[in-house]
């Protein structure tokens, strides 16, 4: 009996929710609905937030970008060769992927397709042989391309290294300078194509005298195997004659120096040509003694225009003329010099330095090399790479009008 009433007083707790009043079920419909519109207008507002554009202004290279975080970014990592890139890509902070190897038609066609659907391209590869045409694609295109210093890689516990592993270590990298780490890559400066071609020009006369002096090296090597001594250039005319009439020199030898000579005589020619050409680059207006026109164009397109620099700091560290930092605890020395600039650079620098002592005495950053206050060769060596370290902030301040030669104590 217990059971039964039981079951009956539980019938009406049940069967509450269907026999209620009509009007609480109204009334809790009408504030259903107006609470899902209310839900609905807080997400339409959030979508029109999610909608507006969120710019960062980030520093990418020389120069400063604007980048809309509510667009898809795409980096890739590329890893360059003479007939095919191997590529990695992260799409939106996920993780690096690689993608694989591709020929360079099917590589800007993949990127096409990327812009096509709305990627916003940020890559990145090391400068080397390949140049700067890839650059200068991929930005007509519309990616934000960095060329970097190129770095060994590969240096970890497991020592491998691969194209692939070398993609996406450079998207590691091009992420942590993106954030904000300048330090991740070192940029490099693309030339514009009319400096390239100006530099293309000093450097195929700097190798056509490597091919002179391979020569000249390759003829004084064959006379001294055979113990002939010779004073000054054995190929100029004057020294070639009387080579010929030594005793001791045989038939053989005379006709690989003959080879020898006449290649070097050509390379002379066609090297001096080719200076001539480069010279006439040079500005129109006066030059301060013991530069000459050479050494300026020289510089000049080596450093791939004056007003790129925007400090001392910038031109120094170019020319690699810095001396190297081994500093811990307050503790350390100043080694070598660092050698991280263009060797054309510091060659064309030293050179200038030499001439200066001559031509230029009065000038501050060589009076202690023309005072001889120095007298190991050592020291002389340290205080040209000083003047020379000096030499090029002051061409950079005197090339961009901050200021003037007789401030510099230099004389036209």
């Amino acid at each position: 009996m217990t059971d039964n009433m039981s079951r009956q007083q539980a019938t009406p707790a049940a069967m509450l929710p269907a026999v209620m009043n009509k009007n609480t079920l109204i009334k809790r419909m009408t504030e259903s609905t107006q609470r899902d519109e209310s839900v609905r207008a807080k997400i339409a507002q959030i979508d029109h937030l999610n909608q507006a554009p969120v710019i960062k202004v980030i520093k990418y290279g020389n120069e400063l970008i604007k980048v809309n975080l509510r667009v898809k970014i795409l980096k890739l990592g590329l890893d360059v060769h003479y007939r095919q890139v191997t590529v990695a890509m992260q799409e939106d902070g996920w993780l690096v992927r690689p993608v694989g190897k591709m020929g360079y038609r099917e590589f800007l066609k993949w990127i096409k397709k990327k812009l096509a659907q709305g990627w916003q391209i940020y890559s990145c590869y090391e400068a080397g042989a390949s140049g700067y045409w890839l650059d200068r694609k991929l930005r007509r295109l519309g990616v934000a391309n960095l060329v970097v210093v190129p770095k060994a890689m590969g240096q970890g516990g497991k020592r491998q290294k691969t194209d692939r592993r070398d993609s996406c270590q450079l998207i590691d990298e091009l992420d942590r300078y993106m954030r904000g780490n300048e330090k991740a890559l070192s940029v490099v400066g693309v030339p514009s194509e009319e400096q390239e071609e100006k530099r293309a020009l000093i450097r195929y006369q700097l190798q056509i005298m490597g091919d002179r002096k391979r020569c000249e090296a390759r003829g004084k090597g064959l006379l001294c195997s055979q113990g002939i001594e010779v004073q000054g250039i054995w190929w100029s005319e004057e020294t070639w004659q009387e080579l010929m009439q030594d005793p001791a020199l045989k038939d053989w030898i005379k006709e690989q120096l003959e080879g020898w000579r006449t290649k070097a005589l050509r390379y002379e020619e066609e090297q001096n040509q080719l200076r001539r050409r480069i010279e006439a680059l040079a500005p129109e207006c006066s030059l301060p003694k013991g530069l000459g026109r050479y050494s300026w164009v020289v510089l000049e397109y080596e450093m791939k225009g004056w007003a790129r620099f925007k400090n001392r700091r910038q031109v120094s560290s170019y020319t690699g003329l810095c001396p190297g930092v081994h500093r811990s605890d307050n503790r350390g020395r100043e080694g070598s010099i660092n050698r991280c600039g263009n060797p054309v650079v510091r060659w064309i620098l030293i050179e200038m330095v030499w001439r200066l002592m001559r031509w230029q005495p009065d000038y501050p950053p060589i009076r202690q090399l023309v005072k001889g206050l120095v007298r190991s060769r050592r020291a002389k060596k340290r205080l040209a790479v000083m003047a020379a370290r000096h030499l090029a902030i002051d061409l950079w301040r005197l090339a961009t009008g901050q200021t003037t030669a007789e401030k510099l104590g230099l004389v036209f």
